[in-house]
């Protein structure tokens, strides 16, 4: 009788946690809890950061082999809510909604903001070319590279197509970076401008009527489409979702796709890139090796968006010349950057404010991404 009840304890104490983990499942769940504290504590993408750190936190639960309960695990649970991430068709939705939610006018108000956001791309290519330095093959390159552009959807969209295997630590970065977008660009904005340039007063922007809003999503797809069909999965349903929010006609699709729908993919895209970060798999050499590109990638996404719009003034005009602090709204960390050059803008000049022209560079960078994104996806994949 006592051996059977000892039998079965031993039995019991083999499918716990206990016996199946070792340290570097304690260390994935500590990184889990400080994601969950920073979103709590400093209120960093509580939207991004909690999904994200309780996935890391349930998936790097110690498991017994066979138990199918583990993202990897075919036919569980999370292994079926993973699919959309595997498969790519989460991100294009969040683009939906993203785009429901999109007001476009101050870049047609101002279309040379647009060079802005496409600036800013450099960062993507320039960790391309790191990446292709350190080892990574050319299609893992791409994958990494598009972490600067600050843009988690996108990084998910096109890890799944190019480099899967290294999704969840690509995801993770993307998601980490467009966080900390706060505390990275404001020493880099500061530093790349002077007391003259931060003081820079731009136009107001000029109003834009409801025709050019509802043709905007139609020109704007049929134009990047043909140029990069291969983006269309996240060109087609951005510009769709800002058709639905501007057609007039459509609110209340348009309010699905900018509310629920993007919460509950939100959710479910934090919570399964979490779980796949698993230490056997999450820490290794590449893992670090990502961070470093992103980090690298996003600094010099910074640098190229602040000092294009430097060398853009010396062609314009004063009184047309544009605040260089609206530079680092080219990465699509949608509206954090743009909230970024508002907030050091304001700490210069009280009475300037830049977010609505911040705005302009900050949607074109959304753009920038998905076709920067399409152009990798064409020519690696």
């Amino acid at each position: 009788m006592i051996n059977t009840i000892l039998e079965n304890l031993q039995t019991f104490w083999q499918f716990t946690g206990f016996a199946n983990g070792d340290w570097t499942y304690f260390v994935m769940i500590a990184i889990g809890l400080l994601f969950v504290y920073l979103a709590i504590k400093k209120d960093w993408e509580p939207m991004l950061l909690i999904p994200i750190g309780f996935g890391i936190v349930m998936g790097n639960i110690p498991l017994f082999p066979g138990l199918s309960v583990g993202v990897y695990e075919e036919g569980s649970v999370l292994n079926i809510l993973y699919y959309g991430v595997q498969k790519g068709f989460y991100p294009p939705l969040i683009f939906l909604g993203i785009g429901a939610m999109t007001d476009f006018s101050s870049l047609i108000s101002n279309p040379k903001l647009l060079l802005i956001g496409a600036a800013a791309q450099f960062g993507i290519f320039g960790a391309y070319i790191l990446a292709m330095h350190l080892g990574f093959s050319p299609a893992e390159a791409g994958a990494i590279g598009i972490i600067g552009g600050a843009d988690g959807p996108t990084a998910i969209f096109l890890s799944s197509k190019l480099a899967p295997d290294l999704m969840g630590a690509i995801a993770v970065s993307a998601y980490s970076y467009m966080a900390l977008v706060p505390v990275i660009q404001p020493p880099i904005m500061k530093l790349l401008t002077t007391k003259d340039e931060r003081l820079i007063r731009m136009k107001p922007p000029r109003p834009v009527s409801p025709t050019e809003k509802k043709l905007f999503p139609i020109i704007g797809f049929l134009l990047t489409a043909f140029i990069v069909p291969s983006g269309i999965p996240l060109l087609g349903m951005l510009f769709f979702g800002n058709l639905l929010k501007e057609s007039g006609v459509t609110r209340r699709l348009a309010e699905t796709a900018r509310g629920p729908l993007i919460d509950i993919v939100t959710i479910l895209i934090g919570l399964t890139v979490g779980c796949s970060t698993q230490a056997d798999k999450f820490l290794q050499p590449k893992s670090v090796f990502i961070f470093i590109i992103g980090a690298f990638s996003f600094v010099v996404a910074t640098f190229a968006g602040v000092l294009f719009v430097k060398f853009f003034n010396l062609f314009l005009k004063p009184g047309n010349k544009i605040n260089p602090l609206i530079g680092n709204a080219g990465v699509s960390a949608v509206p954090d950057a743009a909230r970024v050059s508002n907030n050091v803008g304001l700490s210069f000049d009280k009475t300037n404010y830049l977010l609505m022209h911040a705005m302009g560079p900050n949607v074109a960078g959304v753009i920038g991404s998905a076709v920067a994104a399409g152009v990798l996806l064409g020519f690696l994949s």
